[in-house]
């Protein structure tokens, strides 16, 4: 397939100022920042994003943010939602202002039916042209997808073009999703990162993540697809432990939002409520870890 999007593409946190109004001054300092350190494109209203506690108001100001800002750089937009009408009116919304794909996890669904959720993205399919990421996150949604369920939206709904896997072991399952349908989909490593090299090496076509230095990604994806693995090996095991202490659960976005912050990119690392502000101790052990991997 064609492997355009190949590449990182940054997860875009949205920034908050102290009161948690939204930080829209931010938004072309983040976009400019994936712009200047080569990412292939942004992805905007994700979970890094906070879309779940945006209003509906707020994620269309932000969205038309991130566009006008990418001035041309692949914006794929987060459109997730618990019914499909809702997920379609936010697909064909995101179309409109100039999203070049849309992401889309599964809905929450109190007993999954793989049936029904194979009916929610072909009936998607249908309302837009624009390609569609499907992302695989049971952490997050509750929803297991298998990879039977992959293959078949793979083979049955072509706008389906991208899976977004953060369902680990994710290089076995990326082994066991090529074994099934080759290279039907373009897969994408999430999860900060943390898999990145062995997912490349199982056949991802690159990373869709939030983490704070995305220049790293970059250089990581770049050097593997020249072939250059053994020096792609010695910069991902400089930066995994500031990789892997992003990557905490329930703290991890907050911790990114720090890393931001401690770049000049936001000028608040506040997250909305009922998420937890960063402890002072995790801050000065992020400084710390900054510091030894020689980000400072």
């Amino acid at each position: 397939m064609v492997d355009y999007f190949y590449g990182m593409h940054w997860m875009l946190a949205t920034p908050f100022l102290p009161n948690e109004e939204i930080d829209y001054e931010s938004i072309p300092k983040i976009v400019g920042q994936a712009k200047e350190t080569g990412c292939t494109g942004v992805v905007g209203l994700g979970v890094m994003g906070e879309a779940a506690r945006l209003t509906d108001a707020e994620r269309t100001k932000v969205a038309e943010a991130i566009i006008s800002a990418a001035d041309g750089l692949p914006v794929t937009l987060g459109t997730t939602a618990n019914s499909t009408k809702a997920v379609i009116d936010r697909s064909i919304e995101a179309e409109e202002l100039g999203s070049a794909a849309i992401m889309v996890s599964a809905p929450s669904m109190q007993k999954a039916n793989i049936d029904n959720l194979f009916a929610h993205y072909a009936r998607l399919a249908e309302r837009i042209s624009i390609p569609i990421v499907m992302q695989d996150y049971p952490q997050v949604s509750g929803v297991e997808m298998p990879v039977s369920f992959i293959a078949r939206v793979a083979e049955e709904i072509p706008q389906v073009k991208y899976l977004k896997l953060e369902d680990p072991p994710t290089p076995t399952k990326i082994s066991l999703i090529r074994d099934r349908i080759s290279d039907r989909l373009g897969i994408f490593g999430g999860l900060g990162g943390v898999f990145l090299l062995d997912e490349l090496r199982r056949g991802s076509i690159g990373a869709m993540t939030g983490f704070a230095y995305p220049e790293v990604l970059v250089k990581i994806c770049s050097l593997m697809k020249d072939g250059c693995t053994e020096e792609a090996e010695n910069l991902f095991y400089r930066y995994l432990p500031l990789i892997q202490f992003e990557q905490q659960e329930g703290i991890g976005l907050a911790i990114r939002k720090a890393g931001l912050h401690k770049r000049g990119l936001i000028q608040s690392a506040t997250v909305r409520a009922p998420a937890s502000q960063l402890a002072p101790d995790t801050r000065v052990e992020l400084d710390t870890i900054i510091k030894r991997v020689g980000l400072n």
